[in-house]
């Protein structure tokens, strides 16, 4: 059997007998064991701001994208338009009939004769997005914006993101046989009758400039949920890095307490090596305070 662990006097009457002075012995490292989970916890914190920046970055990345598509399909909408006045003021432009498309589907002929093209159904957005997409689109202040977006879940601005880019799909597929039918009608009828071609012609451009307004419309939807996106990460961002702060103040508390109770400790043993940990850990502090308040 081995031998009964026996503390020596020594160490016993430094501390006293009782839980209080139990706790006391166990005071430092206690506090040692809970500056390194707050000092962990400001690094989690600081690592998850810094994702959700780099995250934002890209976010705001592909806003651009499709507000560069909005403004490219805006300005073709109204080249288009141009075009077609400058058509109308130069020359006699005849009604385009059905039986010049030569027998185009339809949907060709609502979108040439009829000037009915494909209808664009818009995503519809949850009542917290509405309200974050009217006040970024009024220009109101920024607290504004990000009151109304904290409202917003995460999870919200996805199935938004993707509504909006499923309506943009949609009416591209709606309107993918009438471009290709459009292309063809364009060379064949090119070397036929020229006036039957200036209809054409006017038809197309109609087609043309209505068909990018509605697709710059949709684009304009998706860079607005990506603009609630970026807003919402930068907001996220800001809250992590907050609380890496406060964990990291925690943390020095701690450490403090370690430094005290080292302290205290080397004063009761007056051992040299108690002393220098108490030193050491007393211009670490010192060193941490001038670097926060002077560096």
């Amino acid at each position: 059997m081995a031998p009964k662990i026996q503390i020596p006097d020594e160490l016993k009457k430094d501390l006293p007998p009782n839980k209080w002075g139990k706790i006391l012995g166990a005071t430092p490292i206690v506090m040692t064991v809970i500056a390194t989970m707050l000092a962990g916890l400001a690094s989690s914190e600081m690592t998850k701001a810094q994702y959700d920046r780099a995250s934002s970055a890209q976010l705001q990345s592909k806003a651009g994208d499709q507000w560069g598509y909005y403004q490219a399909k805006k300005l073709r909408s109204a080249v288009a338009r141009n075009s077609l006045d400058l058509l109308a003021a130069t020359s006699d432009v005849s009604p385009l009939t059905a039986d010049a498309l030569l027998g185009a589907e339809a949907a060709t002929v609502d979108a040439l004769v009829k000037n009915k093209i494909p209808a664009a159904t818009p995503a519809q957005f949850d009542d917290g997005v509405k309200a974050a997409l009217e006040a970024v689109d009024g220009s109101r202040p920024e607290s504004e914006v990000l009151a109304a977006l904290a409202k917003v879940k995460d999870a919200t601005l996805a199935e938004s993101l993707n509504a909006a880019k499923d309506a943009a799909n949609a009416f591209d597929n709606a309107t993918k046989g009438i471009n290709k039918s459009v292309d063809k009608l364009d060379e064949t009828l090119m070397a036929g009758d020229k006036n039957v071609f200036r209809s054409f012609s006017a038809a197309r451009l109609h087609y043309t400039s209505a068909r990018y307004e509605t697709e710059a419309k949709l684009n304009s939807a998706i860079g607005g949920i990506y603009e609630l996106q970026v807003r919402k990460g930068n907001l996220s961002a800001e809250h992590h890095h907050k609380r890496s702060q406060k964990f990291f103040y925690g943390m020095l508390a701690a450490q403090m307490a370690v430094i005290i109770s080292t302290f205290s400790i080397a004063a009761r043993q007056k051992s040299l090596l108690w002393s220098l940990a108490a030193a050491a850990g007393m211009a670490a502090v010192s060193f941490a305070a001038y670097v926060y308040f002077y560096v």
